[in-house]
């Protein structure tokens, strides 16, 4: 049994009853989430695309690779990346492919992101206009020693970087 506690902008707040053996009911209290796409951009010298953004809930910026929700009706993951990443970075990939799934937090939420590996990357033809925090992004192409190093060394947080970089590391 599910029922909604919170329905919010990008996310809703759900209570699950489950009976989940004989005798055994309980209630789990969860974030329910669209899911997300992300995309770490390489290009033929080894560099990785970075952006840096505002992260309200944190209080200030962060190193991450372009990322998004999946919030479009009907719009495959592959495509939403590919918008995700020129709306971001200015940035068009030249072939792409999945790199990893994760589920950043499976304790509190249902949340699955699919990280593509996107290379071949040109600068692309569509211009977009930036608003709120996404107006301020700083985007950065860092070679990928230095990307993990800063992982490593606790400069780079946002989960989804981390994984993507050490995964492709």
């Amino acid at each position: 049994e599910r029922r909604a506690l919170h329905e919010g902008m990008v996310f809703d707040l759900v209570r699950d009853t489950v009976v989940f053996a004989e005798g055994v009911r309980f209630d789990r209290e969860y974030v329910w989430h669209t899911g997300a796409v992300a995309v770490l951009a390489v290009d033929d010298a080894d560099r990785v695309l970075l952006i840096r953004q505002y992260r309200h809930p944190v209080g200030h910026g962060l190193w991450e690779i372009p990322a998004g929700l999946l919030d479009l009706d009907g719009e495959p993951p592959h495509v939403a990346a590919a918008r995700e990443l020129a709306e971001e970075t200015g940035y068009a990939p030249g072939d792409m492919r999945t790199l990893l799934d994760l589920r950043p937090s499976p304790g509190g939420s249902d949340e699955v992101i699919r990280v593509y590996l996107a290379t071949g990357v040109s600068e692309s033809e569509e211009e977009f206009e930036r608003t709120d925090e996404e107006a301020e992004l700083v985007p950065r192409w860092v070679p990928l020693p230095e990307a993990v190093t800063a992982v490593l060394e606790g400069r780079i947080t946002n989960a989804t970087t981390v994984s993507a970089l050490l995964a492709l590391q």
